[in-house]
């Protein structure tokens, strides 16, 4: 039997540790951030944010399938190149963003109230909601409450698309709705790429959005983002929403991707005692799209409304996924999600509730629907419950299936021809998720949405 020496008893005892290997695009990240942190906006308080938060990305990676929450959207495979952080200049408003915007949102008051974006950097035209709509202005000399909100976030979350957001984002909309206010007006937050000719054809966009809405307040906000073919954008979004004591939020969101784009979205929301939060999410496109909502119940008495829609055609990719934490008593959530799929298009909608020991009189429901147009589509399906608490109601449901040959021969029979049969089976399926907007020109207007992509996918697929 042979002796151990000295530097073979060291190995044998040492413990091992095993260092990842950074992919290409975690490495472009990391050397981009070095490059660029000079550069970036804020003060000494925000420089540390950054610091931690790009540490925190080094140790962790770019999500992927290993992870629970991220097993049907790889986001590091898929994620061959990191772009290059947009450069700033390019932030005139334009006249294709412009008619882009009233062309995904006719008639819903767009034309002047609205705080746009540009490679996300604000423009200088803008709706004046508050004293400070963009997040550029106030990150010099921050409101108490808006730095301890960027500084708590920071904190509390640990997952690697957060903390590149914090580490790179340039600019977002910052609203702050006072106690007691009724906003009758929808708030638009646009978002589009630079003008064709002079935006980079590749490059990242990193967006943070505050809004605080008082108690007892009522606003309407609508969120949307409006991909570009002529140049590709890799988008890093996250929404931070502060809801009151008895305030009421609707908030909607869309995600127009094109073929080649990524986008990630992320929304952060507490949600306070006896308030009502009404989110809406339409994700539309061949790009890869990957919507998030993270929503804690911080008071009891208080309602979630959550209604989604997606259609992705040819190679899109479409994720919803929602955690809502239940902390408290007495607290109601609704989910549902309605997807169209065609082509190879893959949709994802996964459902996570949590309900926290003593929060008693928990009522949660959930459902996912797919309508699938293609044998190559697919769609992944993971609703979960979490109760660690016994009395509660709580239940979810998940189905998939092909357009019904008995409703489209009903149609047929009454002299609809075959394409328009299939439109209206698919639009009266999605549109029971659509049906949810309460405001009439919006719901028009996101109904409006479907119809066109209907209606282009099918030429498409004729072509």
């Amino acid at each position: 039997m042979s002796k151990m020496g000295a530097a073979d008893e060291f190995k044998a005892t040492r413990p091992m540790t095993v260092q990842a290997v950074k992919t290409k695009a975690e490495t472009a990240l990391l050397e981009e951030f070095a490059g660029a942190e000079a550069r970036l906006p804020g003060g000494d308080w925000l420089r540390r944010l950054r610091r931690d938060a790009i540490g925190a990305f080094s140790a962790l990676g770019l999500p992927h399938r290993r992870i629970e929450e991220w097993k049907y959207t790889d986001l590091r495979a898929a994620l061959k190149e990191a772009y290059p952080l947009v450069a700033a200049g390019h932030t005139a408003r334009t006249a294709s963003a412009s008619a882009a915007f009233a062309a995904a949102l006719p008639s819903t008051g767009t034309d002047n109230d609205f705080i746009e974006f540009i490679d996300g950097h604000g423009t200088a035209h803008g709706g004046e909601v508050g004293s400070a709509p963009f997040l550029l202005r106030a990150l010099d000399n921050p409101p108490a409450w808006l730095k301890a909100e960027l500084e708590r976030e920071t904190a509390v979350r640990a997952d690697a698309v957060t903390a590149l957001n914090t580490a790179f984002f340039t600019d977002g909309a910052v609203l702050d709705i006072p106690d007691g206010a009724t906003i009758d007006t929808p708030l638009h937050l646009l978002f589009a790429d630079g003008a064709e000719g002079t935006a980079q054809s590749r490059a990242s966009v990193f967006v943070r959005n505050v809004i605080r809405v008082g108690k007892g307040a009522k606003v309407t906000i609508v969120e949307a983002h409006l991909g570009s073919a002529s140049a590709a954008r890799q988008v890093n979004a996250v929404t931070q929403v502060i809801v009151g004591e008895k305030a009421e939020v609707t908030h909607l969101k869309f995600v127009a991707s094109a073929d080649g784009s990524l986008h990630v979205g992320k929304g952060l929301v507490a949600l306070g005692a006896g308030a009502i939060y009404k989110p809406f999410v339409m994700t539309l496109g061949a790009g890869l799209v990957r919507n998030d909502l993270t929503l804690t119940f911080t008071g009891e008495g208080a309602e979630l409304d959550f209604g989604g829609a997606f259609l992705a055609g040819r190679n899109g990719h479409s994720d919803t996924t929602l955690v809502i934490d239940h902390a408290v008593p007495r607290c109601k959530s609704r989910e549902l999600m309605k997807g169209v799929l065609d082509g190879e298009a893959r949709g994802v909608f996964q459902g996570k509730v949590i309900v926290r020991p003593g929060a008693q009189k928990t009522d949660g429901k959930q459902m996912a629907q797919a309508l699938m147009l293609s044998p190559n589509a697919e769609f992944d399906s993971k609703p979960e419950l979490e109760i660690f608490a016994d009395d509660v109601v709580c239940g979810h449901g998940s189905t998939s299936a092909e357009i019904d040959e008995d409703l489209v021969f009903y149609c047929r029979s009454r002299g609809i021809p075959l394409d328009e049969a299939k439109a209206l089976l698919v639009e009266s399926f999605i549109g029971e998720a659509i049906d949810k907007i309460e405001h009439e020109a919006l719901r028009e207007a996101f109904m409006g949405l479907a119809r066109r992509w209907l209606r282009d996918d099918r030429a498409k697929a004729a072509a």
